[in-house]
């Protein structure tokens, strides 16, 4: 059997370059987005950047909240109308929050390559804030640990 010569569109397809490791980034930039103006009660924009300066990966996610967003979290929550001063620790509600939309956005469709790690800049008229995560360097401790977050209602 003799294959047939691929038509310039084939061609095209094969040789472009691959897009973002299966969107995971786009996917958990707005549902983090959603799940903020959710817990915060007040519209969140959610911007990606690189993320740069992480030590080799962790077996687990691990959230780098700044003291900016612990502190809009922890006003929000308490149903502060003004963010003032600063938070000295990261509230246990805001990781377990992020590791629920990061396990729910994992399992919705697994990454079949992933970053090592994301970054974001939030803003709300209240201010803004960043947060990153450094990610498993292997898909499978990702799927382990999202099951296990879902699994046990973190």
């Amino acid at each position: 059997m003799q294959l047939l010569a691929l038509t310039p569109a084939e061609i095209a397809f094969l040789g472009a370059p691959a897009a973002e490791p299966d969107g995971l980034g786009a996917r958990l930039t707005r549902k983090l987005a959603l799940t903020l103006t959710a817990r915060l009660q007040l519209p969140v924009q959610a911007h990606i950047h690189p993320a740069t300066g992480f030590d080799p990966a962790p077996g687990t996610p691990c959230w780098q909240p700044d003291a900016a967003l612990a502190t809009l979290w922890l006003a929000r929550r308490l149903g502060g109308q003004r963010v003032t001063g600063t938070a000295s620790f990261v509230p246990k509600s805001l990781l377990l929050t992020l590791d629920a939309a990061l396990a729910e956005c994992w399992l919705d469709a697994p990454a079949t390559r992933m970053p090592p790690a994301l970054a974001w800049q939030f803003t709300t008229e209240l201010g803004s804030a960043n947060l990153a995560v450094q990610l498993p360097l292997h898909p499978t401790d990702m799927t382990r640990w999202a099951q296990e977050v879902i699994q046990h209602g973190h």
